[in-house]
């Protein structure tokens, strides 16, 4: 990796803030806001202390609550200054959840590098992350028995790849670790079995997303004509979310590139009359597929439900083809618009509309909240949110924290607790100092 990253590295292991938090049981502010008398909101640095203290501790179920509730809490609010303080330490606890954890573990935290990537927007840090988690996740995707940490694991390999990938190298890396798992080249370390139809998905879903960065991709032509193959293959498929994601991925792969890039250059040598045959022939075959991508598009998009097939996924897969349709048939890519606070987030084009639905999908709840406040996200969208005007320094406290609060088995509700004995307990001196004193007086 060269000088430039063995000097991160080590200024990885010595954040200086950091170690506060490996020796010591969050030392808690004194700041408390009161909410109406009866919310307490414990300060969030102390909060996020005790969610990174947890992550050190022997029990699997400890560290794995700490990460949820790291989740949601980033989720939730943008943690800027949290970061910027504890960067290398959340980093690298995350990476040693991947490498050494429970399934339930490494999905969590494969999650919260992602969450961890978006806070950081573009920049040295999030070229960090992808730097110091490319191999432990290209690890971790070895083992392929659970499909909920192999779609984590992809959902974050995708993320700090469109963030942090700053090189198309960078990107083709990523998109080829994705392709070998369920394409795998046969060799001794390499597993015979059948990717399931979650992976499948998970796998075209994240390779796609990253398609979207690559303007102008220079993919070899037999690449290219091997991935429209691939999906083509993948349209006949039973599992309807397979289907749907074979199916965008080639409308954004003939959205990207034209039947000539596809053919690309014959590569023969000494007449230049063969040259132009191979390359006629190529063309010719790329067409062959497209039509044929067309017809089952058109199939598919008329489909009648099956037995114990549901309305609504029936209706998402007709809806999809229809569009795909409509772009290969006439040009027009689907235009969408959703409105969030007030404004318009639009998109029209397959590429925008991708990254719109990959990103919704692993932010959940909290992708409103985050294109109001991560400009991260609003510069890929080129969305501008209404300014907020606030009267105050009033905090208003979310759903997602009163539930983390209330919670008896949180970590965040024993940080409360924790940092209540412990005013308790300061109050205490404080009053046998003060009678000591007086005593002595």
């Amino acid at each position: 990796m060269g000088k430039r990253s063995s000097q991160r590295r080590n200024a990885a292991m010595l954040d200086s803030s950091d170690t506060d938090s490996v020796s010591s049981s969050s030392t808690a502010r004194s700041e408390m806001l009161v909410s109406s008398g009866e919310e307490v909101q414990l300060d969030k640095d102390t909060v996020l202390d005790q969610c990174l203290d947890a992550l050190y501790e022997k029990r699997g179920a400890t560290r794995e609550k700490a990460l949820a509730s790291l989740i949601d809490v980033f989720n939730s609010n943008m943690q800027h200054e949290y970061v910027e303080k504890k960067f290398a330490t959340l980093l690298h606890q995350c990476l040693n959840s991947i490498k050494k954890g429970s399934s339930r573990e490494i999905a969590l935290a494969s999650h919260f590098i992602g969450l961890l990537a978006l806070t950081t927007g573009s920049g040295s840090k999030a070229q960090e992350i992808l730097e110091e988690s490319i191999t432990p996740i290209s690890e971790a995707l070895k083992s392929r028995s659970d499909a909920s940490r192999i779609s984590s694991l992809l959902e974050c390999l995708a993320i700090i790849t469109f963030i942090g990938g700053e090189e198309p190298e960078e990107t083709e890396k990523a998109m080829q670790l994705m392709w070998q798992i369920i394409h795998p080249k046969m060799g001794p370390n390499v597993s015979s079995a059948k990717p399931s139809s979650p992976i499948i998905t998970a796998v075209v879903s994240a390779w796609t997303f990253l398609l979207t960065t690559m303007n102008g991709w220079t993919l070899n032509p037999k690449s290219w004509q091997e991935s429209i193959s691939y999906f083509s293959s993948l349209l006949d498929k039973d599992d309807r979310s397979v289907r749907i994601a074979a199916g965008e991925a080639l409308a954004l792969i003939f959205e990207v590139g034209n039947l000539e890039k596809f053919a690309g250059e014959a590569k023969g040598s000494g007449d230049g009359s063969t040259d132009e045959g191979s390359k006629s022939r190529e063309l010719v075959h790329i067409q062959g597929l497209r039509s044929k991508v067309l017809n089952q598009v058109r199939s598919l998009s008329i489909e009648a439900g099956g037995k114990g097939s549901a309305k609504k996924d029936l209706n998402s897969q007709r809806n999809t083809f229809r569009d795909i349709q409509e772009f290969l048939e006439y040009g027009y890519s689907p235009e969408t618009s959703m409105k969030i606070a007030g404004e318009s987030l639009d998109t029209t084009t397959w590429g925008e509309l991708i990254q719109l639905n990959f990103l919704k999908h692993f932010l959940g709840g909290g992708f409103v909240k985050h294109m109001q406040e991560n400009e991260f996200l609003q510069d890929v969208f080129s969305f501008t949110p209404k300014k907020k005007i606030f009267s105050g320094a009033e905090h208003r406290v979310s759903g997602t924290e009163k539930r983390l609060y209330k919670s008896p088995n949180s970590v965040l509700n024993k940080a409360r607790t924790q940092y209540m004995n412990k005013q308790r307990m300061l109050s205490q001196d404080r009053n046998v100092g003060y009678y000591t004193a007086g005593d002595e007086a």
